[in-house]
């Protein structure tokens, strides 16, 4: 899923500095957020009622509202001018689009929801606006409204992408600022977040395979920590992996442990829990310098019998591989020890092989190391919208909203477990219910906290677009002390205007149905870290006429990797836009755009438009003649035989152990290093210096793989060895340095620095990737 906030006054700019703490992990939403104005919090409005969107304000005039994600136009209006909104002159403008998204978000999770961007500017106030950026049919005003709003348009076949420009901010009432929303239908809120943890009293198991984002670990009362992982020497090092020496106890309170990775460092959280009362533990992140850089060196010491499994143990706590090699969890028989393998890389007997020592403070000043491997300490993510990660249902049974919709400060109080008194003596003492207005409104703007907790607020509300549920709504604003008490002619004003802007008949919504709204730049800050490509998505990376030309469909390579793609990028957190961008602009290289996952004999395009042998699936691993021609298998064995640098000690080596994978892995050697990486292999990895050691002066025989096809055949291997490549070495590390042509050029070098022609097509597909993947415009 690719969304994007509706303002990008950060495109182009990055969080360079890494040294932070708290670290700067979202500098667009960052900047974004201090366009939220206090006379439009979500989802509490200035008078009580329900205001289920938020009123945003860019720092610049003429930033450009845009599209946060690629969507269907459901309704809209264009206003050639703004409107009395009841002042006598004309200040409010009525200018809206309603947009319909679905994507998906991960383990076949579809999403859909609504975004609402409402106050556009009338065409009229530009004031030198590039009106030639919108759409073509946000160029012109919809009918009518000479004296009133026009009546709001049915987007018929109409869609946008998304960064589109949708407008620029008007105003309501004077007021300058952007309405917007995003809800969902109760069908389509069911059908996602039935499988979450949001609304659940008590946190649960994870079901499912859909992490992302942040992990979180509930850690139960009584737990034992550990001053160092049993099993380190006098060095304070395990398998070769130092430990600092911390503090042995057990933690009188369940412990909630937030955990997210940041520019190679790791940070967490921690909180006690007790009750309904919570503490933070941990001022400030504690914070693992390098500790992402350093997972495949950790991952390889301490889980040798298959480090793949375990390094996807120290990002998610678990394994999300469908068919994990490394052995059984606690309280199952570990698998048997294998004497005969030199360096015994099986567990010890008793030993847990999935042990998985992390670092956690317990108390306050105090750590320790706990493994939060057993299934008695839940593991879970940003996928479960967790109560304890701060998500609230709100809906019948569970509201701060009495029957006349207006929000009661004790019942709000209650829901977000705010013991402290915040009112002065004076706020306390008044009691007219046309006081309560300014007490709540005074409680929400003035208390950061729970503005912060209204954040995580998922409410199930009507919408105010909504004209069937105008009397209801507003009717109050009558009573005595209200700003219309009195006034029937400015209410009735005040009404016929509201229903003038309200579009709810051109959407296809029932009158009176409910929506489940989320604080709009709340929901677009989560999902953004989600990282999935969907179908859509993917297809705009790569351009297809590179398909086209060679008689071939883009979309029948990109759908055959792209569940393989979106797990191999999220077990090594690739799909931060960055990273991505420059995975995805190597690998449009390597593998000839995902068409090409075996290395070719002939020229590249050619080998794709005739369906060479040397690109296609071979049963018995390697080319062999017949049924391949002689020339085909003599290429690989002078580009390969013998050739000590990959390993290739054996006969055969050259044509057996050529390019394979989306990152073309080729040797012997590196072959050797992803098959134990994925324990398919036993024994240590394999270094350099083993594969130069001789016996009775001929090479030592090399390792016995016995189908290196499998790295073209399986999808999921095929991308995965791109992903091993990236994190064995380090360029992950390198691509955190930027969208640059000189990153890109030493992202080069690391992949594949024989090749000195393709790093000017490599950087242009790094940035035609990163114009689909980033926030650049």
């Amino acid at each position: 899923m690719i969304i994007s906030p509706p303002f990008l006054p950060a495109a182009g700019l990055r969080n360079t500095d890494a040294t932070v703490n708290p670290p700067i992990v979202d500098l667009m939403m960052d900047k974004v957020d201090e366009f939220e104005l206090a006379h439009g919090t979500y989802p509490i409005g200035f008078d009580r009622r329900w205001h289920c969107g938020a009123h945003l304000m860019p720092s610049m005039q003429n930033e450009k509202v845009r599209a946060i994600a690629d969507g269907e136009v459901v309704a809209y209006r264009v206003c050639q001018k703004a409107y009395d909104g009841g002042g006598g002159r004309p200040d409010s403008n009525a200018g809206f689009v309603l947009l319909k998204h679905s994507t998906e978000t991960g383990d076949g999770r579809t999403l859909k929801f609504y975004s609402l961007y409402m106050h556009l500017l009338d065409l009229s106030s530009y004031n030198g606006a590039d009106g030639t950026l919108l759409p073509e049919f946000l160029k012109m005003p919809t009918p009518g409204g000479d004296t009133a709003p026009s009546p709001a348009q049915k987007g018929v076949n109409l869609k946008v992408r998304r960064k589109d420009v949708l407008g620029w901010v008007g105003a309501c009432h004077a007021q300058q600022h952007l309405h917007f929303e995003i809800f969902m239908t109760k069908t389509d809120y069911d059908a996602y977040f039935g499988r979450t943890q949001l609304g659940k009293p008590t946190a649960s198991v994870a079901t499912g395979n859909d992490c992302w984002g942040h992990t979180y670990y509930v850690i139960p009362a009584g737990s034992s920590f550990r001053a160092l992982p049993p099993g380190a020497d006098s060095q304070k090092k395990l398998k070769g992996i130092a430990f600092d020496p911390l503090q042995a106890d057990r933690n009188e309170e369940q412990l909630f442990v937030e955990m997210f990775f940041h520019k190679g460092s790791k940070f967490t959280n921690v909180w006690a829990i007790s009750g309904e009362s919570r503490t933070l533990l941990t001022p400030t992140p504690v914070k693992e310098t390098d500790y992402e850089y350093d997972m495949y060196k950790r991952a390889t010491a301490l889980y040798p019998a298959c480090p793949s499994d375990g390094y996807e143990l120290l990002r998610f706590g678990r394994i999300l591989s469908p068919s994990p090699t490394l052995g059984v969890a606690t309280g199952a028989t570990p698998p048997p020890v294998d004497a005969s393998v030199q360096g015994n890389p099986r567990p010890r007997d008793g030993e847990n092989p999935r042990a998985t020592w992390m670092r956690v403070t317990f108390a306050a000043g105090r750590e320790g190391y706990i493994d939060v491997s057993p299934d008695a300490i839940l593991k879970l993510s940003d996928a479960d919208f967790s109560g304890l990660a701060g998500w609230e249902k709100i809906s019948e049974g569970n509201t701060p909203f009495s029957a006349d919709g207006l929000c009661d400060i004790d019942a709000l109080k209650k829901i977000v477990r705010d013991t402290k008194e915040h009112q002065t003596p004076q706020e306390t003492a008044l009691k007219a219910e046309h006081k309560k207005e300014a007490v709540l409104a005074n409680y929400v703007k003035t208390n950061k906290a729970i503005r912060e907790r209204l954040k995580g607020f998922v409410c199930e509300a009507p919408s105010e677009w909504d004209s069937s549920n105008n009397e209801e709504r507003y009717r109050k604003l009558k009573d005595e002390g209200e700003f219309y008490h009195g006034d029937d002619d400015g209410y009735a004003a005040f009404m016929k205007l509201l229903k003038s802007f309200q579009f709810w008949d051109k959407t296809g919504f029932a009158d009176g149905e409910k929506m489940w709204f989320f604080h709009p730049l709340a929901f677009v800050r989560h999902f953004r870290k989600c990282g999935w490509l969907g179908r859509n998505d993917l297809s705009k990376i790569y351009n297809e006429s590179t398909y086209v030309a060679l008689g071939k469909k883009g979309e029948d390579y990109k759908e055959l990797y792209r569940k393989s793609i979106n797990n191999v990028l999220r077990k090594y957190a690739l799909n931060k836009a960055p990273r991505s961008s420059h995975f995805f602009g190597q690998c449009a290289i390597e593998s000839f755009y995902m068409m090409v996952v075996r290395e070719a004999s002939i020229g590249i395009a050619n080998a794709v438009k005739t369906g060479h042998t040397s690109i296609m699936p071979e049963s018995r691993g390697y080319l062999r003649s017949p049924p391949a021609a002689e020339a085909d298998v003599a290429y690989f064995k002078k580009l390969y035989e013998g050739r000590a640098v990959l390993g290739n000690s054996d006969v055969g080596d050259g044509v057996k152990f050529r390019g394979r994978g989306f990152k073309q892995l080729t040797g012997r050697y590196n072959y050797s290093e992803y098959w134990v990486y994925r324990g398919w292999l036993d024994g240590k990895l394999y270094d350099h210096a083993w594969f130069e050691k001789t016996v009775n002066g001929r090479p030592m025989p090399g390792p016995q793989i016995d189908n290196p096809e499998e790295v073209g055949n399986d999808p999921y291997s095929c991308v995965d060895t791109a992903g091993f490549f990236c994190t064995r070495y380090l360029v992950t590390k390198a691509a955190d340095n930027g969208i640059t042509e000189n990153v890109s050029k030493s992202l080069t070098k690391k992949v594949n620095p024989a090749d000195t022609t393709s790093p000017p097509k490599r950087w242009k597909e790094t940035q035609e990737a990163h114009n689909i993947l980033g926030d650049s415009v």
